[in-house]
């Protein structure tokens, strides 16, 4: 990657060590960071990213909760600093995804794990979590989604028309330019866009943004259509006080009277944090609302 090579001043932001794993025969790259990273009777924290960002979005997590936490940080296949493998060797659909996570959580040996799911990676770690229920103690969902909904906005379903999602989407970069702007509620520094952007600065390197987008189910036909379902049938295997609902309301994508509101008809009595000053990435237009609010659900009894 061209900004990765040149030591971008985003570096600067993410000075986390990689590792890696092999994960349904590619190269999966997860950050795991803490006083005892790598031990397997840690608790820990899982933060799983949707589109079209990767691991760096979680970077003030990681600065958070590392001193008291085991903190694995993922990049799904085709994201951040993972294999960017095409079509023809890797599916890029929702039961896949969330393979890929029960493999790593596996090869890693992880247990008594807290999540923290953003965007589309709610639906991968919520489809993982639902089906291993044992290991997970508390999940933290933010702004996102995992049931079957007919609210998709028009921005997305534009995303599905398929000459429109190669020149724009894999070809022109618009869908990951343009959420430096529209999923934020205050604005971004050069620097944070620099970050959110470097992986994803080729036609071949955009190919999992692409592939997110189309995963949206929007028909029973669609490919990842039943493994949302089966995910959705699923969300009962937790209980209430093991859900924290934390939201960035000003967000069109996800907007809390249609998606937080669908939570909590799973979960009526869930942990619920709203951030009235951010938008869908909240984590960077209020980080400090957003941590608190995270640890409070974490750490209360």
């Amino acid at each position: 990657m061209t900004q990765q090579g040149s030591q971008a001043s985003w570096r600067a932001l993410y000075p986390f060590e990689s590792h890696f794993a092999t994960i349904g025969g590619f190269q999966y790259h997860y950050l795991d960071e803490g006083p005892d990273a790598g031990a397997k009777d840690r608790p820990t924290i899982l933060c799983s990213h949707g589109n079209p960002t990767w691991s760096f979005i979680f970077r003030e997590f990681i600065n958070e909760f590392r001193k008291d936490y085991r903190v694995v940080v993922v990049d799904h296949i085709g994201c951040g600093l993972s294999e960017k493998p095409g079509l023809d060797k890797y599916p890029y659909g929702l039961q896949r995804r969330g393979d890929d996570l029960l493999e790593l959580i596996d090869k890693l040996g992880l247990t008594r794990i807290n999540l923290v799911a953003h965007d589309w990676g709610g639906a991968v770690a919520m489809n993982a979590a639902t089906r291993r229920p044992e290991l997970f103690e508390k999940i933290a969902l933010m702004n996102t989604a995992a049931y079957l909904s007919d609210r998709v906005p028009k921005r997305i379903r534009l995303c599905h028309t398929p000459i429109l999602k190669r020149v724009l989407l894999q070809g022109l970069n618009v869908f990951p330019r343009a959420a430096t702007t529209m999923a934020t509620a205050k604005g971004l520094s050069e620097q944070v866009k620099e970050g959110l952007l470097a992986p994803y600065d080729s036609w071949r390197n955009r190919i999992a943004v692409c592939e997110f987008v189309q995963d949206i189910p929007t028909s029973p036909k669609h490919r990842s259509y039943e493994a949302l379902k089966g995910t959705q049938e699923r969300l009962g295997v937790f209980k209430d006080e093991q859900i924290g609902l934390i939201w960035g309301v000003k967000d069109w994508c996800f907007p809390p009277e249609v998606f937080l509101n669908k939570f909590l008809e799973y979960y009526p009595h869930a942990f619920v944090r709203k951030i009235e000053d951010a938008g869908h990435y909240l984590m960077e237009d209020s980080p400090r609302e957003t941590l608190a609010a995270t640890r409070e659900f974490f750490e209360r009894a």
